[in-house]
This record gives C-alpha cells, structure tokens and sequence, in this order.
C-alpha cells in the first residue's frame, strides 16, 4: 500500500461508515460462509431504479 500526500492546505479525513443491522448481519453471513467453504459468495446486481426509454415522436 503506498503513501497519499496531501495536498497544501487540504486535510484528509477517513471515518468509519456506520453500518445498519441488516448490514452488520450480512456481512457476517458473508464471512461465515467464506470460512466453511473458502470460496467468495456471489450476488446479483439488485436494480433500484429502471431507467425508462424515451421514445422520440
């Protein structure tokens, strides 16, 4: 991992993300499963938004 300098007069902030239950639960599902079978779980891409095609008249 390499080093980030920063720039003059700008300061850089990393927090932590706070994290739902729902979350905290499924990243434990995750690792669970990674530990029995030492392979990475797969996931769909869930679409949240369909994006509509404008049809030109």
């Amino acid at each position: 991992m390499g080093h980030v300098k920063e720039p003059k007069d700008i300061d850089f902030v990393v927090d932590p993300t706070p994290l739902s239950d729902k979350d905290k639960k499924k990243i434990s599902e995750i690792i669970a499963y990674y530990k029995a079978t030492g392979r990475k779980k797969t996931f769909r891409k869930s679409v949240k938004h369909q994006t509509r095609r404008r049809i030109a008249a």
